[in-house]
């Protein structure tokens, strides 16, 4: 039995772990997920959200040492959280993840990728320091392999984004590298195009990259087949 932590990416929250969370169950594990600061039910301010406030939530939620699955933008604030508490993690899983590099934000490394197909999804606060997703762009983005009734329940639960953690560059170092790490890409990803998702893991070692025919949520679109994939990653 393994124990999962999970972590939701941009604009989500624990929701969205809500078919993943008994399939994991159902195979024995111990799975729980999380609201990042600003998300979900979590009320703070998008104004005073910082990537290194996302990484210590995760580092508070663990009790014992834990598989940190981390969806999306989550790629970022588990990798800060392995160098805050690298002890605290058996292993870090990026899934469809921005899987972070020292130095960089998760902003510069989104503007490298071939395609933006975030660039007119992206509706900016006033301010200039949170985003919302154009509700009328989710599906096809997020969604477009999920069924009909996920996409309902998933779309009014959709939370603005504050910018600041995305933009702020990480430091890593020997910490975060002691923790072992497993990739799993979504090859019909219409967020994160599938070909930067193997950019990002060119150099990785194979047994450590894993492939799903998903879109960007597969934890709507194949709880049951990311189970099992999890479950095989948690015996490596």
């Amino acid at each position: 039995m393994a124990d999962f932590l999970l972590i939701h990416g941009s604009c989500h929250g624990a929701w969205c772990w809500r078919d993943l969370i008994p399939a994991l169950e159902a195979r024995g594990h111990r799975a729980r997920a999380i609201d990042l600061p600003g998300h979900g039910a979590d009320a703070t301010p998008y104004q005073e959200i910082t990537l290194e406030g996302y990484a210590q939530a995760i580092v508070d939620a663990i009790d014992s040492p834990v598989m940190l699955v981390g969806h999306s933008m989550a790629g970022f604030p588990i990798s800060l959280a392995a160098e805050m508490a690298p002890d605290k993690i058996a292993r870090l899983i990026y899934l469809c993840a921005y899987a972070a590099q020292d130095g960089r934000s998760l902003v510069e490394m989104r503007a490298e990728a071939p395609r933006q197909p975030m660039a007119d999804a992206a509706i900016r606060t006033e301010d200039g320091l949170a985003f919302r997703v154009d509700l009328a762009k989710a599906p096809g983005l997020f969604y477009n392999d999920c069924p009909a009734e996920a996409v309902e329940y998933a779309l009014p639960r959709l939370c603005i984004q504050a910018i600041k953690p995305q933009a702020t560059p990480i430091r890593l170092g020997a910490a975060h590298a002691s923790v072992k790490r497993s990739y799993i890409r979504c090859d019909d990803d219409q967020t994160i195009p599938p070909e930067y998702q193997r950019t990002m893991t060119e150099g990785w070692p194979d047994a450590d990259v894993y492939a799903m025919p998903t879109g960007h949520s597969p934890f709507f679109a194949d709880p049951e087949g990311l189970a099992d994939l999890l479950t095989q990653i948690a015996k490596g």
